[in-house]
């Protein structure tokens, strides 16, 4: 019912629509209520007349009634189209503000698969069968009241007959309501099933590389396999509980057609009374086998609609709106003091992380896999809160900054860069969307990038594919430089900048690197010495604690962790000359 009532909250925000379907609904009800009641002046009164004229007259009255019955029904459906339509963009728009309000933990612990099944099939499937069902749903209830009141004011007795099916009916719908969960079982399957294709699809190429075609459309058809197994679960409660309404209302119609012959034979009634009494109750018992198809439309829907209020029931990533502005301009002082962070409940990913980065400092961060590298900058940028310590910028601390502002003055260029299946040019106008033509080759140009998007089909009106896939790493990196250059941020986060390509590639970024570095706060994660021996400082981190900073220099003649890791992994690297 919680579900049902707050999708109310969106049916109201459009009271003209939901006033003419109802309007349309009611008129159209009262309609067709005509015609039994036309059959029966027919038969009782111009029969035995022979009155042709009449006749005529009563057959046009019948057929308008039809033809404005189902009319307005045309009418009302097409409301109701606009009406849903409008809802699920709401919906829809709703859940994807929220998404993007959500702080990063909440993706990590949720399949790509599942939340896109949400969006676009939950909420499809929530609203319509919810409003579908509340508009049918009170369409049928008014049709049950309008003939009920005409049947009683026809003949009480036959009335009362023809409701003694309705308390096994309601008992009966009780008891399919209580299949919720197999509906809910069916949600969860499918989100497992898309998730599985979502990552087949991403991964497509590891699955060809490896041969793992047999395997992986094994387990798909596993987890399609679930889908099947919950769907048939709940059609098997559904093809018991339909025929069984359907046989007790059918046993309601036999009580009342023997019980009305024997008025007839009594003379109590006569042939058009009982004939029209019948058509009365063909139009009583209609929607009530139709209240019964919503209600399996009204489970489903429920299962459906949980899962998408949870989405937008969960709590928002703090200080997007309660944050005070960064002053302007930036100078990039950092100042991390004893901040310690743990990732869910196990042991802490960083401890006491102690350093500082002056206006234009370019600092490395080196260490062993799973030192806590990334995450040191994951924290500067806010995607996830420290528990313990501060952080601070130009003597601010972040996490009293409002985020938007904090992240305006930062660029970030990943491994792994990240291209949106759209052009050249709307990859880079990410960073500033008021950007010249000028501009975008100018940052081309220092990236490097500006010879090989010259020479793409269509410029910088190429599109690149999903996660820029036309491109090579090489040539997305560069891209991912421009973009950063663009919005020329006074803090600067490298992570594994040059650790995807080729020593001559290597060159050719760590070139377009040092450009963008200049005269910026910048923060260097890499495994390659080409890329941290030029660092004002470095900080070797292990088990998430910073345990010896200095220069290249200093840290070799040391002879701690970053010598041992220059013996063990760079030193048998070419650095770029």
């Amino acid at each position: 019912m919680k579900t049902i009532l707050r999708v109310f909250s969106y049916l109201k925000r459009y009271p003209k629509l939901a006033f003419l379907q109802l309007l349309c609904a009611v008129v159209g009800t009262l309609l067709a209520i005509v015609f039994p009641n036309v059959a029966r002046i027919i038969l009782d009164e111009v029969a035995p007349s022979k009155d042709g004229g009449a006749l005529l007259g009563w057959v046009c009255v019948a057929l308008g009634a039809y033809f404005g019955r189902d009319f307005l029904n045309s009418m009302r459906i097409m409301l109701n189209n606009t009406f849903e339509q409008k809802v699920i963009f709401d919906i829809r728009s709703d859940l994807y503000a929220k998404l993007q309000r959500l702080p990063l933990n909440w993706f990590d612990n949720r399949p790509t698969g599942d939340i896109m099944t949400r969006v676009a099939e939950d909420v499809t499937a929530m609203e319509r069968v919810l409003i579908d069902g509340i508009e049918q749903g009170g369409v049928a209830l008014l049709q049950i009241l309008a003939v009920g009141i005409v049947m009683f004011v026809l003949n009480p007795v036959l009335a009362a007959i023809a409701l003694l099916p309705i308390p096994v009916l309601l008992i009966g719908a009780l008891i399919y309501t209580s299949t919720r969960d197999r509906y809910r079982a069916v949600r969860r399957a499918t989100s497992e099933m898309n998730a599985l294709l979502h990552d087949n699809v991403a991964g497509i190429r590891q699955i060809k590389a490896y041969t793992m075609e047999h395997e992986e459309h094994e387990r798909f058809n596993a987890a399609s396999d679930k889908v099947r197994q919950a769907t048939l679960r709940t059609m098997f409660a559904w093809a018991i509980y339909n025929p069984s309404m359907s046989f007790v209302g059918g046993v309601g119609f036999i009580l009342v057609m023997g019980f009305g012959g024997k008025f007839v034979i009594d003379n109590q009634m006569t042939s058009g009374e009982i004939t029209a009494f019948l058509l009365y109750l063909t139009l009583f018992y209609e929607p009530v086998g139709k209240l019964h198809q919503l209600n399996q439309m009204l489970q489903s829907g429920r299962a459906a609609g949980e899962r998408v209020f949870e989405i937008l029931d969960a709590e928002d990533e703090p200080g997007l709106e309660d944050g005070k502005q960064l002053p302007l301009p930036v100078r990039g002082h950092v100042r991390y003091c004893d901040v310690g962070f743990t990732y869910g409940e196990g042991a802490a990913t960083l401890s006491g992380v102690e350093f500082e980065a002056r206006p234009g400092q370019t600092i490395a961060l080196v260490g062993p896999t799973g030192a806590g590298k990334s995450t040191v900058i994951n924290l500067l940028t806010r995607f996830y809160e420290y528990d313990t310590g501060h952080i601070f910028i130009d003597d601010h601390e972040i996490n009293q900054l409002d985020k938007a502002s904090l992240r305006g003055v930062i660029g970030y260029v990943t491994q792994e860069s990240f291209l949106f299946n759209g052009t050249v040019r709307e990859n880079l106008l990410i960073a500033k969307r008021d950007a010249s033509e000028e501009e975008l080759w100018q940052v081309l140009e220092v990236a490097n990038a500006d010879s090989f998007v010259s020479k793409l089909h269509d410029g910088l009106d190429t599109r690149v594919g999903e996660r820029g896939v036309k491109l090579s790493v090489g040539e997305k990196q560069r891209v991912s430089i421009a973009r950063a250059l663009l919005r020329n941020p006074p803090i600067l986060l490298l992570d594994e900048a040059t650790a995807s390509v080729d020593t001559e590639t290597e060159r050719v970024i760590q070139e377009a690197l040092e450009r963008l570095m200049e005269n910026r706060t910048s923060f260097v994660i890499a495994h390659r010495l080409s890329t941290v021996r030029g660092a004002d400082c470095i900080y070797t981190l292990r088990d998430g604690q910073v345990i010896e900073s200095g220069t290249h220099e200093q840290l070799l003649a040391r002879d701690g962790l970053y010598a041992e890791l220059c013996r063990t992994s760079f030193l048998d690297e070419k650095t770029p000359g």
